[in-house]
């Protein structure tokens, strides 16, 4: 690492809307992206702390999102409600395991190691350790590429309620969990977004 010299270094940045790499003030006289005029910033401005309040608030949503009720299904001879693990449950007593695992991997861990994934990265951050960072890298990388993944059951309820046309003889709808769980999805892939990697590898740039 001793001979690696960083963008930063040099008094490079890249523009964090159309990422080209240039020296701010060299160009235009300001500290502005000479291609798309949007503010220059050798790191993003506040990311920890944007994406600390992003993930406390997934925290929070992913307590309801588990609990309550993520889909309501009913018919003349019987109505259910079911959770998320209800549903898996269901589909585990019913035959369907491969659907009950992926369903499972998709709406419980994926989510849930999303949110411990950040946290670490965050602690590792505020506190410069410089402990594995190509890891830590792919880590955030990882994250960032299963995010989309994480709605499975909100596509799989969307799906039944339009593909269930039977009047009155069956129904299909989303419960209040699937409100809380889309929330969910979509403030760890903010948090994602808002994170800077690059804070990842400051600590070992200084140091050598």
């Amino acid at each position: 690492m001793s001979g690696a010299t960083s963008a930063a270094e040099l008094g490079l940045c890249s523009c964090h809307v159309c990422n080209l790499v240039s020296r701010p003030g060299q160009e235009t006289g300001q500290a502005h992206c000479p291609r798309c005029g949007a503010p220059l910033h050798f790191r993003k401005p506040g990311s920890v702390a944007r994406c600390w309040a992003l993930l406390i608030s997934a925290y929070i949503l992913y307590i309801p999102a588990n609990t309550l009720t993520i889909m309501e299904t009913g018919s003349l001879l019987k109505y259910r409600k079911d959770t998320i693990v209800s549903g898996v449950v269901e589909l585990w007593r019913t035959g369907s395991w491969g659907i009950a695992i992926v369903v499972f991997i998709a709406s419980v861990t994926i989510p849930l190691l999303k949110l411990i994934s950040l946290t670490l990265l965050l602690v590792s951050v505020q506190r410069r350790s410089r402990w594995r960072p190509r890891q830590r890298t792919r880590l955030y990388r990882l994250v960032e590429l299963v995010g989309r993944w994480s709605m499975l059951d909100i596509y799989v309820v969307a799906l039944l309620a339009a593909l269930v046309q039977l009047g009155n003889m069956a129904t299909v709808k989303a419960g209040p969990a699937a409100l809380a769980f889309g929330a969910v999805v979509v403030l760890t892939m903010l948090a994602s977004m808002q994170f800077d990697p690059r804070l990842i590898w400051d600590p070992i740039q200084k140091e050598s």
